[in-house]
């Protein structure tokens, strides 16, 4: 009895093809439920914050006084308390966090040195937000007040400055962990050609590894940024919680993510309750606006290279 190879060749052909359609249907139901998902998180606030959107329109984007009392609400200056402590601590973890990727990259990529650093990275990464804003009302703000005293500047301790300190501290890991990715990424045969044309390590790394690794550690800093755009807890409890515009970075303010926090509870008037949804719209909008601003940035880095 002879076997027939064609049958059972088409049957193995559609039974892999079936596969393959079946992949590619929950692969297009994923990515349609993602983007409902989001889409449905975008059209809940903009539904919940209408009346504040109707009554109080652009004033409350440009509007710098925020009462619940007076019925005065204007988000202008936790946007800028927001992007003032992300930009800031995205400036202060930047040197920290790049040097951890060379370091662990390019001279300890190996061994039980180099396994305890990145578990110390990753444990970095995995502790409460409420644990570092714990450490920075106890410890961070003393020392912050401190310094202002030295400086002859009001002494508050808490403030957009010390809540930057406390951000760069939790970003740290993340556009450090994903760096290191890509540093050890980078070819050997690159490196070692450079090597070969009499080049230090100082300049392999400079010229050949940070080039090539550019824009996987510019995504690393863009996900550490995200973080800390949209961070609570540890924030609220060092900004000092002023509903002000901040006139320097030692001064106490607030984040769109804080107010959220410290009034919602209490929102029970309709226009409060919309307002503090309004700012989480906004809050919304602007972490959106970044991602893509970003991804436009990694993509044109990307292509240079």
């Amino acid at each position: 009895m002879g076997i027939d190879y064609k049958e059972t060749t088409d049957k193995s052909l559609k039974k892999i093809s079936s596969s393959e359609l079946i992949f590619r249907r929950v692969l297009y139901i994923s990515a349609f439920i993602l983007v409902v998902l989001v889409g449905a998180v975008f059209f809940s606030l903009l539904v919940s914050s209408f009346p504040s959107l109707k009554k109080l329109g652009i004033r409350f984007l440009f509007g710098k006084t925020w009462d619940p009392v007076k019925g005065e609400f204007g988000a202008f200056s936790f946007l800028v308390g927001t992007l003032l402590t992300s930009f800031l601590a995205l400036l202060i973890s930047l040197p920290f966090s790049l040097s951890i990727s060379i370091f662990l990259g390019e001279y300890f990529s190996r061994g039980f040195f180099s396994s305890f650093l990145k578990s110390a990275v990753e444990i970095l990464a995995g502790i409460p937000s409420v644990i570092y804003g714990f450490w920075g009302l106890f410890i961070l703000v003393p020392v912050v007040r401190a310094f202002e005293i030295k400086l002859g500047i009001m002494p508050y301790g808490v403030g957009i400055f010390t809540a930057s300190l406390v951000l760069s501290i939790m970003i740290i890991p993340y556009s450090a962990t994903i760096g290191r990715e890509v540093i050890q990424l980078v070819p050997s045969e690159l490196k070692e050609a450079a090597f070969s044309l009499g080049a230090t390590k100082f300049e392999v790394i400079r010229k050949v590894v940070l080039p090539y690794a550019r824009s996987g550690i510019l995504a690393g800093i863009l996900l550490s940024l995200g973080r800390a755009l949209g961070e609570t807890m540890a924030v609220t409890m060092v900004i000092g919680n002023a509903n002000i515009l901040p006139d320097s970075i030692f001064s106490p303010s607030n984040t769109m993510a804080s107010v959220i926090a410290n009034e919602f509870a209490e929102a029970t008037e309709t226009l409060h309750l919309s307002s503090l949804i309004e700012v989480g719209l906004l809050l919304f909008i602007v972490t959106t606006i970044v991602n893509i601003i970003g991804r436009q940035i990694v993509k044109k880095v990307s292509i240079e290279v």
